[in-house]
């Protein structure tokens, strides 16, 4: 899976440049309204709206933002949208497949817009049920190694449930079951070691390698799909190898 572990790699980067963008923040926002409206606007008692807001932390959203959705989503304040959670299934360039998961107030609209993007860039919509059953729900921190080793980290995490610890070059991504994500995230925290994201993510069971043609054509559709307001995340099985990655940081 190292290939996988590359392109984690990849968008590891990219969402490095992407928490630069409006686009990113204002889907950070949302994740915190939506955390808030679900399990109560209070982080000691919502993992999932803790985890939220570090996350838009990290990525630099001001902490007036962070708490006004905090407080639209928990009803402190007027003003929250009716958030509904929509996950789309495709295909794209060389067979890889696609899960998308949108958080809209209009579902017609994501619809479109996602059936848009994938029609123009080589891609087919697919039925409910007929990808989604290559991908995994896991539970997934990420960390900088800030000079940790693998056996640092996994000594760590070991006993709270994790999974597996996988090398991704310049950070750490932690696999365990979605329920078990609370307790390696405070392991970590425990053990004294930041860590930048900690979410329920969809893990591919089975993966597609592919060719620098065909890395290029996904990415472009995967970023197509992204530039959605109502697209929060992209997930895919895509496998790009070790010397086509390289390949790729050249572009």
């Amino acid at each position: 899976m190292s290939g996988h572990s590359k392109w984690a790699t990849t968008k590891h980067k990219k969402a490095v440049i992407d928490a630069r963008r409006g686009k990113n923040f204002a889907k950070l926002i949302k994740n915190i309204e939506v955390a808030a409206r679900t399990g109560g606007g209070d982080p000691g008692g919502n993992p999932t709206l803790y985890d939220a807001i570090q996350k838009a932390k990290k990525n630099s959203v001001p902490n007036d933002n962070i708490e006004r959705a905090r407080k639209r989503g928990a009803g402190e304040e007027a003003g929250g949208a009716d958030w509904q959670n929509i996950t789309y299934e495709g295909y794209g360039p060389n067979g890889v497949a696609i899960l998308v998961e949108c958080l809209t107030d209009n579902k017609n609209r994501a619809a479109g817009e996602v059936r848009v993007a994938m029609t123009r860039n080589g891609g087919n919509m697919a039925d409910p049920g007929s990808v989604s059953y290559l991908f995994t729900r896991k539970g997934v921190v990420t960390l900088e190694k800030n000079g940790l080793t693998e056996d640092d980290v996994l000594t760590a995490v070991l006993d709270a449930g994790a999974e597996d610890v996988n090398d991704l070059g310049e950070s750490f991504e932690i696999i365990s079951e979605p329920t078990d994500l609370v307790a390696v995230r405070t392991a970590l925290q425990d053990a004294g070691i930041e860590y930048d994201s900690a979410e329920a993510s969809f893990q591919p069971s089975v993966t597609v390698p592919v060719d620098l043609d065909g890395a290029r054509k996904v990415l472009k559709l995967v970023d197509a799909l992204e530039d959605s307001d109502d697209v929060q995340n992209v997930f895919t099985n895509l496998d790009i190898p070790d010397d086509v990655a390289a390949q790729l940081d050249e572009d």
